[in-house]
């Protein structure tokens, strides 16, 4: 009767310790991660579940898991075996005769009320990349306040905090988020926090006729300073130390963020100056203050970071470095579940715009193009005649960025256009 007890009470303890609910579920093939999110249910020594169209059972004794995935069809498709600690799974798995490794743990309960979080960052990155340690987890529907340094790695007081190239606060991890979803970063304030700036001073060789670019570098006129003064309460900025040319140059300020990304995918590390299909940095001057960025989500929690500020910015970022300051800065974050943008996309008031990133600027306009004709056909299920009878007549064309070691063209398209079109 003790060991019947005992044995019942081991199996209460073990099926307690499994909580129900969602689950992330990794299997790894020769060292390539697949993510699903599982609803599984512990009742006993009872095990079931679902992951969209498949079904999960199994047993539960002992501290021993064995699960088996299965099509609508019947069909099994991975068998689990395993063991269980608190709320965490771990064993081997077969999938297709194909050995491989599984683990699993339950994700985090959403609070109630969504959080605001007040982040002071003390380290800046200068990769994106998942195998930078999260800063802050935060859950859908949380908002962050923070702030980052410039391009140069100086702070709101002077102070320089990293060697500089486009230091990074971050990662941010959003818990719920795996692969396949998309990530929704809703920025609700960018603002300067300093009155100074640096820029570049040429325009780059890749925007000029080589012919140009080459008498411009042996001329002998004098190249103003590089040094701003920002003007936060008149709106403007100026040189510091102007040339008599440009002594009454002013340039409205238009605070944005030059850097907004996710880790890459699978085992990439990208530096902070790259953008890329992961966001990352896009130096697009539209990214400012009310303007919603989506991001394909790549490692579960998706890893972001934010960064590069600029006071002010023309389009292609011709200089090499725009306005160059630190910055403050608010977001929320949500998770579009089982649908991935594959580029960035971005949204404010008036406009959808679509990302191209690739290694020429006609490679980046096909991609924005692309991009954007997804994005119609996905959200307004228009077909291929439709959508050219659209971005024929209303599509507008920006080149966000000429300078980083890929070009950027974004894409975009009224809202207003778009208002007669049922979705």
């Amino acid at each position: 009767m003790r060991i019947l007890i005992l044995l019942l009470t081991t199996t209460s303890l073990y099926a307690q310790s499994a909580q129900s609910g969602e689950w992330l579920l990794t299997t790894t093939d020769a060292g390539l991660a697949n993510y699903l999110r599982a609803d599984l249910k512990f009742e006993g020594d009872k095990v079931s579940g679902s992951s969209g169209t498949l079904t999960y059972t199994g047993t539960l004794s002992n501290g021993r898991v064995e699960l088996e995935s299965k099509r609508a069809d019947g069909s099994t498709v991975t068998k689990y075996s395993g063991t269980l600690t608190t709320n965490e799974m771990k064993g081997q798995a077969v999938r297709g005769g194909t050995p491989l490794e599984w683990t699993a743990r339950r994700m985090k309960e959403k609070p109630a009320v969504p959080q605001t979080h007040h982040f002071t960052p003390t380290v800046f990155h200068n990769y994106f990349s998942s195998t930078v340690a999260p800063a802050l987890t935060i859950f859908p529907g949380d908002s962050v306040e923070s702030w980052s340094v410039d391009a140069g790695g100086t702070d709101a007081q002077g102070v320089r905090r990293n060697p500089g190239g486009n230091p990074l606060t971050g990662p941010f991890y959003v818990e719920g988020a795996i692969p396949g979803d998309t990530l929704v970063v809703r920025f609700t304030r960018i603002r300067l926090n300093r009155d100074t700036a640096f820029s570049g001073q040429r325009v780059a060789a890749s925007a000029l006729n080589p012919v140009y670019f080459s008498s411009q570098q042996n001329g002998s006129r004098a190249q103003p300073d590089a040094a701003w003064t920002l003007d936060l309460q008149g709106g403007s900025a100026k040189f510091t130390n102007p040339s008599e040319k440009l002594r009454d140059y002013r340039v409205p300020l238009r605070p944005m963020l030059g850097c907004v990304g996710v880790a890459p995918p699978q085992g990439q590390s990208f530096r902070s100056g790259y953008p890329g299909t992961f966001g990352g940095n896009m130096d697009y001057n539209q990214l400012v203050e009310g303007t919603t960025v989506y991001l394909p989500v790549n490692h579960p929690g998706a890893l972001l970071f934010v960064g590069d500020g600029h006071a002010a910015q023309g389009d292609g970022e011709l200089t090499g470095n725009a306005l160059e300051t630190s910055m403050d800065w608010t977001f929320s974050v949500d998770v579009i579940r089982g649908r991935s943008t594959g580029q960035p996309r971005l949204e404010n008031a008036e406009f959808w715009m679509a990302s191209g990133i690739a290694n020429s600027l006609p490679e980046a306009l096909q991609a924005a193009t692309t991009n954007l004709s997804q994005w119609l056909e996905q959200d307004y299920k228009l077909d291929a005649s439709e959508i050219g009878v659209v971005l024929g007549t209303a599509i507008h064309y920006e080149v966000a960025e000429l300078v980083d070691p890929q070009i950027h063209v974004v894409a975009k398209v009224a809202k207003s256009v778009l208002a007669s079109i049922p979705q």
